[in-house]
């Protein structure tokens, strides 16, 4: 790791802490070590979930992968929008067509509902303007 990177991180983790500390003063006397003995894998596991295996495995391609995510993120509404904007974004890159993008949200209108639909929809209409996609 250059220099650079250790810095920005020592930042990052430095601004976390005294964020961590103004939300929630509790958080001083949190240890990980009780996660850790309740679940003895939680950090090898939490990074390769982060960095390896679990976002980078066999058995699905990057655009079904992405078509998977907008669903899960279409049902759980507007809470999800910078998500939503930014899955449907990789999506197209990732080789989606507008048309199966929005065949995706559209199925996810029997789980999450019309409203989700909709705001879903609305969200991938932008990115869909915003990157210059063209209509199939």
């Amino acid at each position: 790791m250059s220099e650079a990177w250790q810095k920005m991180m020592q930042t990052m983790l430095e601004q976390s802490q005294q964020m961590m500390r103004t939300m929630n003063p509790a958080m001083e006397t949190f240890s990980v070590k009780g996660f850790e003995n309740l679940i003895p894998t939680m950090s090898k596991d939490y990074m390769e979930m982060v960095f390896g295996r679990t976002f980078n495995r066999d058995g699905l391609d990057a655009k079904t992968r992405m078509l998977v995510t907008l669903a899960a993120l279409t049902v759980l509404g507007a809470q999800a929008e910078p998500q939503l904007r930014l899955t449907v974004r990789h999506a197209l890159e990732a080789g989606a067509t507008q048309r199966e993008i929005a065949e995706v949200i559209y199925q996810m209108s029997l789980f999450g509902g019309l409203p989700a639909m909709q705001k879903a929809l609305d969200i991938a209409q932008g990115v869909f303007a915003e990157t210059g996609e063209s209509k199939e």
